[in-house]
């Protein structure tokens, strides 16, 4: 008997390429995932890994028992949302995703709700970004994620994935409270032509819609530095350091020395959550996502 754990991890190790790799998106040490194949190679007779280099390679046998699991664990998690459907209760385990802001915005009040309306539903967060958690969902690392993009700048996703709009996020422009437009009651992203910037880190989803939103307006933008946090943007800009694009949904307080204005034509960020198509069926699922909408709705109201 195949165990399903085991087929699991031998098709994370495929997808991956590595046991390391796996062994991050599974969320378990390289030791665990070693040893699950080693049990699964003991229950098959067969040598499914192979050294390659400093790395390992699927053998012949590998590649095709990780194409079987594919297909085996796609039936099981059908199986299971439509079991699950049948009950009609949130039950069991949920993995999400979701970026930093939206982790910091919508999960509190949202995991909360879940808590409350669905006592035995284990719901589990991850921070990540848009682009990871898409993969994430795809692979089935994840079940779900809230991800964003932007109102010029749409996120590609693969076929086999639902989605749900959760809110508008409208952006603004961060800057020291001694800038000539600080005062202002609006601004144009065209009036900070000459200004430093601080950006997310280069390869990032909402770094790359920056230099394209920036030179779509005739501006070539001048990156003074890069910083993951908004926290670490206002506290670079509250030092003078440079302007960012600040969207408020997670934002927080904003630091003294630094003060935030409404861009005329508004920017947003368009923010919803994902899953696989073949989990449509799942309570858990669709509770997630109404605890989600809830948070939002609050977040809208505000």
């Amino acid at each position: 008997m195949l165990n399903l754990d085991r087929l699991r991890t031998l098709s994370a190790v495929a997808r991956h390429g590595s046991v390391s790799a796996a062994a991050d998106g599974l969320h378990v040490t390289t030791s665990a995932v070693s040893q699950q194949i080693a049990k699964l190679e003991r229950e098959t007779g067969q040598q499914l890994l192979a050294k390659n280099g400093r790395g390992v390679r699927l053998t012949d046998a590998g590649r095709l028992l990780a194409d079987h699991a594919v297909r085996i664990l796609s039936q099981v998690e059908l199986a299971q949302a439509e079991l699950e459907a049948h009950r009609g209760q949130a039950v069991g385990e949920l993995r999400m995703g979701a970026f930093p802001t939206a982790a910091r915005g919508l999960f509190p009040a949202a995991l909360v709700g879940m808590r409350a309306a669905h006592p035995q539903l284990r719901a589990h967060l991850t921070e990540m970004e848009p682009d990871e958690s898409v993969r994430g969902v795809v692979r089935g690392d994840i079940d779900l994620a809230v991800v964003l993009d932007w109102y010029n700048r749409p996120l590609s996703l693969p076929d086999g994935l639902a989605k749900s709009p959760l809110l508008d996020d409208p952006a603004d422009v961060a800057m020291p409270a001694t800038h000539p437009l600080a005062r202002r009651s609006s601004v144009e992203l065209e009036e900070f032509a000459e200004d430093e910037w601080i950006s997310w880190p280069q390869g990032e989803f909402c770094n790359e819609w920056l230099m394209f939103t920036l030179r779509s307006k005739g501006i070539e933008p001048r990156i003074a530095h890069m910083a993951e946090e908004h926290g670490t943007q206002l506290a670079l800009i509250a030092a003078g350091l440079g302007v960012a694009v600040a969207p408020r949904l997670g934002r927080g307080p904003v630091p003294e020395g630094v003060s935030v204005v409404p861009v005329r034509h508004t920017m947003r960020r368009h923010v919803y959550a994902i899953w696989r198509a073949d989990a449509d069926r799942r309570p858990s699922i669709r509770a997630a996502v109404d605890a989600l909408r809830t948070a939002a709705e609050e977040v809208e109201a505000d």
